[in-house]
């Protein structure tokens, strides 16, 4: 498998894209979430919506579902172009239609249109997965933001490889080891959500928080979803920011572009515990 990450930036980054990847397996892409910028991330990495079969999204911010509004158009007219097929929690999916996308996308020419007119909906149930191209992906939720005194549903991905190695992906989460440590300790690479800024705004993991964590959990952890303070007008990661992390002992900053091949990856996973 390899995973291309499209852009690793957070919400409000200029310099970067958000941070929405692709993960390849047999010749076919299965998008990680889709934020509004997802047009220009595709075409930048050289794909395009035709390239997308499938969807995952984890939650319901603009950086991570807003672009669904193109991919769902664009695909209902372009001819010939199978529906991309949508996964997520199924408390995730039953909000998502009404309160993020059926004001632009429920009106059609003579034709009143759902989710299901634009995708191949899947809901998953809680504590359940499903299985794209041989690939076991569980949804696990992530302790982002409370609405009053609710937790709003967000779920990170843990996919599992038909080699056994897997893969967490936090998606945003506060920095919550004591939830998420057994999940940490139980996969081989971690995509983690770290928030770069000089302050913190208490519903992304800041570096500072993430910098705490046991050696071995750290060694493992690429680090996405951060502050336009991290990369140079070119997208590059800066020296500054590329030792910090090494000498911290994460795994590293991860810029957009960067393609991940999990064959090597875990050719030796010593390298990454």
């Amino acid at each position: 498998m390899k995973i291309h990450f499209l852009g690793t930036g957070g919400a409000f980054t200029l310099k970067n894209y958000h941070t929405n990847f692709l993960l390849e397996e047999n010749s076919k892409y299965f998008l990680i979430d889709a934020g509004s910028d997802i047009r220009f991330s595709l075409r930048d990495m050289g794909k395009s919506y035709m390239d997308v079969d499938s969807l995952y999204v984890s939650h319901l911010h603009g950086d991570h579902v807003y672009g669904c509004e193109y991919l769902g158009f664009i695909s209902y007219f372009t001819p010939n172009k199978d529906k991309i097929k949508l996964y997520g929690h199924g408390t995730v999916i039953n909000r998502m239609w009404d309160e993020c996308l059926k004001g632009s996308m429920g009106s059609l020419q003579m034709k009143v249109a759902t989710l299901d007119t634009y995708f191949g909906v899947h809901h998953i149930l809680a504590n359940g997965n499903f299985v794209w191209e041989g690939l076991t992906c569980t949804p696990f939720q992530s302790i982002h933001v409370f609405d009053g005194f609710s937790l709003v549903p967000s779920f990170g991905l843990k996919v599992e490889l038909p080699t056994k190695e897997s893969i967490y992906y936090t998606t945003d989460t506060q920095s919550a080891p004591a939830q998420l440590m057994d999940m940490y300790k139980s996969v081989d690479f971690i995509i983690q959500d770290c928030e770069t800024s000089p302050y913190k705004s208490g519903v992304h993991a800041n570096y500072t928080d993430l910098a705490e964590l046991p050696a071995d959990i750290k060694a493992k952890m690429a680090l996405t979803h951060f502050a336009d303070n991290v990369i140079d007008d070119n997208g590059k990661i800066t020296e500054e920011w590329a030792n910090k992390a090494k000498a911290d002992g994460f795994y590293g900053f991860i810029e957009r572009k960067t393609v991940i091949d999990t064959d090597h990856l875990f050719m030796n996973t010593e390298t990454i515990r």
